[in-house]
């Protein structure tokens, strides 16, 4: 397989890779067996595997995070799992805090470098699975988290290898990005349903952040939305200090197990901040693609797509999952 993407024919625009996956592939190839872990702080996170996990010891394991607002029905996210799961591995999805449907029970929620429920996750997939390799990829925000990840637990990943994909890796360009031009419209749909999940939170706690139950949620982009929840929930002096403290560009070099990083240069949601400008570790697989969008990366053609990630990103896994290979 060739390791560079080739956007279909007449799919070369950014915007066309970034939104044709949600016509293109609505329905998932599997059903998911969905399971709920509750976490140390009275809290849960459901996550949503290939096949039923107690039947499935001996797999290696395949876990895939998400991106801001995803879940199991993301196009890439059911796209990717189904990849794993042909390629003969066990796959998971850790939905974040509030994202498998359920609201949450406390007032925080997740954000671009909150690792603590990753750990107990993989913590947990260690202790039923002790013997199994395992690899993790990242999503947009799950590939920022998935770096911060990897860099702060780098003497104990509890991960054999791991690919980052779309990652905004400098969370304050980003947060511009998404302000601008047609940026604007993904802005408007991530932020909707933010708010929603804020409205029912504030149902049952009479304030989340700044915000109050009985105020008018004035919040207008997505950088209003962390300055004044994400960060005062999260510990974070404002939004600014979120983005400085989580982004993932200035730890990449601290990272220890295998890791690819694939961004797209045309990425709408996106800047050119993101691509490091110093050389990384051996370890550190670097792509950068010409065209691709945002997590989107079709190719073939329209009448038959090919998605590259699904191809890709396995690719890279199996140096590390298969018997032969492993580290």
């Amino acid at each position: 397989m060739s390791d560079t993407f080739v956007p279909a024919k007449g799919l070369e625009n950014p915007h066309l890779q970034t939104l044709l996956p949600r016509f293109l592939r609505r329905k998932p190839a599997f059903s998911p067996v969905w399971e709920r872990l509750e976490l140390p702080d009275g809290d849960f996170v459901d996550l949503a595997w290939t096949e039923n996990p107690e039947t499935a010891k001996g797999k290696p394991v395949a876990v895939l995070f998400h991106g801001l607002e995803g879940c199991f029905y993301s196009p890439y996210a059911h796209g990717l799992l189904d990849a794993y799961r042909r390629q003969g591995w066990l796959g998971v999805i850790m939905h974040f805090r509030s994202c498998s449907g359920a609201p949450n029970r406390h007032p925080r929620s997740y954000h671009s470098g909150e690792t603590g429920d990753a750990r107990f996750f993989l913590e947990t997939l260690k202790s039923r699975f002790p013997d199994t390799r395992v690899a993790a990829a990242g999503v947009s925000l799950g590939g920022n988290m998935l770096v911060r990840y990897l860099a702060e637990y780098r003497d104990a990943p509890l991960i054999d290898a791991a690919c980052v994909v779309s990652a905004p890796l400098d969370l304050s360009s980003c947060s511009e990005r998404i302000q601008q031009g047609f940026s604007k419209v993904y802005q408007a749909y991530l932020l909707g349903s933010m708010k929603r999940k804020l409205a029912t939170k504030l149902q049952h706690h009479g304030e989340v952040g700044r915000v109050s139950g009985g105020s008018d949620i004035a919040i207008r982009n997505i950088y209003q939305f962390d300055d004044m929840i994400t960060a005062p929930l999260h510990g974070f002096a404002d939004a600014e200090d979120y983005y400085q403290r989580c982004s993932g560009l200035s730890v990449l070099s601290s990272i220890k197990v295998p890791l690819k990083v694939i961004h797209a240069k045309d990425d709408p949601f996106m800047t050119d901040a993101v691509i490091p400008a110093q050389p990384l570790p051996d370890n550190i697989e670097y792509h950068l693609c010409e065209r691709g969008g945002h997590v989107g990366f079709i190719s073939g053609t329209l009448r038959k797509p090919e998605y590259w990630l699904d191809k890709t990103v396995p690719a890279f896994f199996s140096r590390y999952l298969s018997p032969a290979n492993a580290i």
